[in-house]
């Protein structure tokens, strides 16, 4: 089963994991430090009871007697509870003891320490103790001398190191839990421009493809993400904008050829007709049918470019002679406009013989369909190093600049002029960009001071030779 984890909650998790394990070691070092700390100071208090038991054997003299120096040695402990002292002479009997309860009994028996400085327990309490020899002065040749065990009491050391490793574990537990309340706040604000995505989503329809996420606001980390989530927006509604316009144009379209059919229909049947009449009539509904099953076919057509899935052959194809031949197929449509139709240069390309010729025809036919009584339509042919142009101009009315970038869309006419000039339903141009297009190529219109060119640009093969 797969387990779903917020990715607040991670992060809070995270960052609580790195700061108790930082605190934890944090608290560990400074823990050893503080022991190493206490032992440096407990080995200079036991060095300063050293100092201060043998100045006070000293201090009785060469003449003192053992009374003198206890009593001397007693007055020197007053009020040091926690110090004990164990005397024994060179043989290890045990003389003396001040404050015998800071010794175990192995001690009190003559045990001696196992090194310089040692840790022992009495009675659950802990002590800690160094062993010195004391030379004492006397009348004979060989001075006398007694060992001295000295014991501290580590009870109050041990209360503080308790209480402070509590102190520490309690504020690791409390900065852990303001670590993640602190990352699931800056987790939680830092997603927050994920969560107006969400929202977003929520919201979008068809209708209602015009919002957008604020940028100013979001992190730099997701700062790309929301840029990415506005331009979606702004393709959808563009696309769903060309769609309903797609939508519109095809009813618009399809509705005169449709009605054309229904008029003459009803005038059909209104009354008998001769045989000659009725003819006429499914000949004038043929020709309807005929520009619907054209209009069907070209959309079909671009369907499959929309796909990416428009095969074409890959054979040599020199351009010229495909332009002649076109030239020749529309001569008669020329002559009966008073057109002159010339070609110049020529070169070779690899592609779809049928296709490219398609394209070529498109825009023949459409400079024919505007060009006035007496003009010319100049299809020029020349290669380079950057590839195959080919480019047909022709003299006219003028596209309108605002028209240049729209006129390869489909369904759509340069201008008001040119759409009442024109039969077609506006396709020509949308099916020639594409073949263009599958052919690696691309298409550009200019129209200035009278003169229309549209140039296709295709790339340029080892058979493409300049003109």
């Amino acid at each position: 089963m797969t387990r779903i984890h917020s990715l607040t909650a991670r992060l809070a998790t995270l960052f609580a994991v790195l700061a108790a394990s930082l605190l934890v070691l944090a608290a560990m070092l400074f823990g050893r430090m503080l022991d190493m700390h206490f032992q440096e100071l407990d080995m200079h208090e036991l060095q300063g009871k050293v100092t201060l038991i043998r100045n006070a054997l000293q201090s009785a003299g060469v003449t003192g007697r053992r009374p003198e120096r206890i009593e001397a040695l007693e007055r020197s402990f007053v009020g040091h509870e926690s110090v004990g002292v164990l005397f024994r002479d060179g043989e290890g009997r045990v003389l003396y003891i001040i404050h015998p309860e800071h010794f175990t009994a192995a001690q009190r028996a003559g045990e001696r320490l196992s090194g310089a400085l040692a840790d022992w327990t009495v009675d659950e309490r802990p002590h800690r103790g160094i062993e010195v020899s004391i030379a004492l002065p006397t009348l004979g040749s060989r001075d006398q001398s007694i060992e001295a065990l000295v014991a501290l009491d580590l009870s109050h050391h041990v209360h503080f190191l308790a209480s402070v490793r509590h102190a520490t574990w309690a504020g690791v537990f409390v900065a852990a839990l303001a670590a993640a309340l602190l990352g699931w706040f800056a987790a939680h604000r830092g997603l927050a421009p994920l969560r107006r995505v969400t929202e977003t989503a929520r919201r979008l329809s068809a209708r209602q493809l015009g919002q957008r996420l604020a940028i100013d606001d979001a992190p730099l980390e997701v700062r790309d993400h929301v840029e990415a989530f506005n331009g979606m927006l702004a393709r959808l509604e563009a696309a769903f904008q060309r769609l309903g316009d797609y939508s519109a144009d095809i009813a618009h379209e399809l509705r005169t050829p449709i009605s054309n059919l229904m008029t003459q229909t009803q005038v059909a049947l209104s009354r008998p007709r001769t045989l000659d009449e009725y003819q006429d009539i499914l000949a004038s509904n043929l020709e309807e049918y005929e520009r619907i099953a054209r209009m069907v076919s070209d959309m079909l057509f671009l369907a499959k470019a929309d796909e990416n899935t428009l095969a074409h052959a890959g054979e040599a194809i020199d351009l010229a002679r495909e332009a002649d031949a076109l030239i020749d197929f529309y001569e008669a449509l020329a002559d009966e406009r008073q057109v002159r139709i010339v070609r110049q240069g020529q070169a070779s390309v690899q592609g779809d013989r049928l296709m490219l010729r398609r394209a070529l025809s498109n825009l023949i036919s459409n400079a024919l369909r505007h060009t006035p009584k007496e003009g010319q339509i100049t299809i020029r042919i020349d290669a380079d190093a950057a590839g195959v142009r080919l480019a047909v101009s022709n003299v006219g009315d003028p596209i309108p600049a605002d028209q240049i970038e729209r006129i390869f869309e489909r369904f759509h006419r340069g201008s008001a002029q040119r759409e009442s000039r024109g039969e077609g339903a506006g396709l020509g141009l949308a099916i020639t960009r594409s073949i263009v297009q599958a052919h690696g190529g691309h298409i550009t219109a200019r129209s200035a001071e009278g003169v229309t060119c549209f140039t296709i640009t295709l790339p340029r093969n080892e058979a493409s030779s300049p003109s």
